[in-house]
């Protein structure tokens, strides 16, 4: 019999350990979290009741070091790992050594995970249990008539080691890039082929399984909204299936469950064609990200019932019945506009309204580190249909007030609010037909600024404008001037404290500028970072980020032209073959590959041209701004 847990140790960090340590607390469990060196101060090892330091930064390091994390749980006295997602919660070996510990794994058989681990084996089994698939190409002896085809990793998920090669001469490129990239991820370089799907649904169904025989299908999920192959927006039910095809969904699920002999909680993830055909894509043997869509419409806790299940519990034959629509948005710490580049540097305000769930392992003044991945939360709506959870979802994200760096919250609300999101017309091509469309400038910050020199101009105690003129040089023939930048635009604001054309300044605070804008009344909530280097602009016209400009630039600002500049901090995982002072470069060529935040970034030359410096190099550890490459743009005939 298994023992019953009173002590858990969560053996990750951010979101979803916050997240399980919630649950663990509900049920009046002891909690022991693990940290890195940077995550000393996390959300996550605040919320614990004991923690433990894994030496060092880096994942491989720290969080990937299952020995440590094991021997950490030994002396914190934990009786259980629960292994979250990502990091160690699909290592076989990692499960294995958990059990021969004398611990509770919270998660599948090993063997069951061994089995699914690797795509390919995957699908060989699933061949067998007679799940439909997709046939693999050989790259080989691909042909064009087997374009487009999709690269993918063989072990790991995440969207790493995946790439999409609509042209057989970039084949050979792809395949290398994605099994370096599959190395660096998971430690394995292999790399699959089979046919891209275009327009394709990104449909899985949650299941869950006891010891005893049971097997629940809870519904499915659409997450066709992906990035680089990661998902951005998911939901519950996946809208629009014929109850035909859904029941096929849940039976092939259960199928591969039973497979393997599974236990505890898990998704079948399928590819769903245009024309209704599904195709079994992996199955990933741990909590989902997108789990609380799931437990929104079935009124359940995943990790309860899966912390139950490891204790021996046998679920009820049959789950309970879903109600309503939950839909999924997970907010990043990325600039969409700029390659999804992530950001880095201090979060000074993370403030979500609303009758919404957020999931995060970030609070107002944390920072946001190079080493993980930049999401900094998952905001769940649910309602008694689709339409209305994505209006309450898109409503708390654009009232949301995210201050410090530059996140995907403008994205998420734009692609809730699209026509095409409204009418369920989903597919994993979303963002190749809109992205430029939703990462267009933010609305014109003008106004913006000049609640923001309205705002700086009232004196530090916070009095009421009216009550502190004294602070002004209100003069009609010389009004004050302010410069700030947002976005790449900088705006002059000459002001006077009561009149401005076509404004009326019915207020203003030093955190509260409230303007009558073309007869509207308008109120813009200000605030500082704490060295003022940023002023943040929230209100119902949009959220604005404004620098203010000083008066004598630094000439320490320039660069000389041609410059690559690191545009975040990261490690030179590769520079492009051959390359050295002297090369001839073309204008858009890849020379470097950067990695940050579980992503890689390829930074290419500005221009045509020569060479003439090169400071990278493979292996090196580079901070936001350090030069890399000087490309010297060759004179136009």
């Amino acid at each position: 019999m298994t023992p019953q847990i009173s002590s858990l140790l969560v053996a990750n960090r951010g979101e979803i350990a916050v997240r399980i340590f919630r649950t663990a607390r509900d049920l009046g469990l002891a909690t022991v979290a693990v940290h890195s060196e940077p995550d000393a101060d996390a959300l996550h090892v605040r919320t614990a009741d004991a923690a433990v330091r894994l030496p060092g930064a880096a994942p491989a390091d720290t969080y990937l070091r299952g020995d440590l994390v094991i021997k950490a749980a030994l002396t914190a006295g934990a009786d259980a790992v629960h292994p979250g997602y990502g990091f160690l919660s699909e290592n076989a070996d990692f499960a294995r050594q958990v059990q021969d510990s004398g611990l509770t794994w919270i998660g599948p058989p090993p063997e069951a995970i061994e089995a699914m681990a690797s795509k390919t084996r995957a699908k060989e089994l699933m061949r067998a249990a007679g799940v439909p698939l997709l046939d693999p190409v050989d790259p080989a002896t691909a042909t064009p008539a087997d374009l487009p085809l999709l690269l993918k990793a063989a072990a790991g998920g995440g969207g790493r080691g995946m790439r999409v090669v609509r042209d057989l001469d970039a084949l050979k490129e792809a395949l290398h890039a994605a099994s370096a990239e599959a190395v660096s991820a998971f430690g394995d370089g292999e790399v699959f082929a089979e046919p891209y799907v275009e327009r394709g649904r990104h449909v899985e169904v949650q299941i869950l399984a006891d010891a005893h025989g049971t097997v629940w299908a809870l519904g499915t999920r659409d997450c066709s909204l992906q990035r680089r192959h990661q998902k951005v927006i998911e939901e519950a039910p996946a809208p629009g299936l014929p109850d035909t095809l859904r029941e096929s969904l849940h039976a092939a699920a259960v199928a591969a469950a039973r497979a393997v002999s599974y236990r505890g909680a898990g998704t079948v993830e399928f590819l769903v064609t245009a024309d209704g055909r599904p195709y079994f894509l992996e199955m990933n043997t741990r909590l989902q990200v997108e789990h609380p869509v799931t437990e929104a419409v079935f009124g359940l806790d995943l990790v309860a019932l899966q912390l139950r299940v490891a204790e021996g519990a046998a679920l009820p034959p049959s789950p309970p019945r879903p109600t309503g629509h939950a839909v999924e948005a997970r907010l990043y710490a990325e600039d969409p506009a700029q390659d999804w580049r992530p950001q880095t540097g201090v979060l000074h305000t993370l403030d979500i309204p609303g009758q919404v769930r957020v999931d995060t392992g970030f609070t107002g003044g944390d920072t946001v580190g190079i080493h993980y991945d930049p999401m900094l939360a998952k905001v769940v709506a649910h309602a008694p249909t689709r339409a209305e959870a994505v209006r309450a979802l898109a409503h708390a994200l654009a009232g949301a007030r995210i201050h410090g760096l530059t996140t995907n919250r403008e994205l998420l609300v734009g692609s809730l609010r699209h026509p095409e999101f409204g009418a369920a017309q989903l597919d994993t091509g979303f963002y190749d037909r809109h992205l430029a469309a939703l990462t267009e400038t933010a609305p014109d910050a003008g106004t913006a600024a000049l609640a923001a020199a309205l705002a700086e101009a009232v004196p530090a105690r916070d009095a009421p404008l009216a009550a502190r003129l004294g602070g002004w040089r209100n003069v009609r023939s010389q009004p004050q001037t302010r410069r700030y930048t947002s976005a790449g635009t900088e705006y002059e604001v000459q002001y006077h404290p009561v009149d401005h054309p076509g404004v009326r300044v019915l207020s203003a605070e030093r955190h509260l500028v409230t303007l009558e804008v073309d007869g509207i009344r308008r109120m813009f909530h200000v605030k500082r970072n704490s060295n003022n280097t940023e002023v943040y602009i929230d209100s119902a016209l949009g959220a604005h980020t404004l620098t203010p400009v000083p008066r004598f630039p630094d000439p320490r600002d320039r660069t000389e032209p041609g410059s690559l500049l690191a545009p975040m901090p990261g490690t030179v995982v590769r520079v492009a073959d051959g390359l050295a002072p002297g090369s001839h470069v073309t204008a858009g060529q890849p020379l470097l590959w950067l990695e940050a935040m579980k992503m890689e970034h390829r930074i290419l030359a500005p221009a045509s041209g020569t060479l003439t410096a090169l400071h990278a190099v493979t292996g090196q550890q580079v901070e936001f701004g350090a030069l890399l490459a000087v490309v010297q743009e060759e004179p136009q005939p």
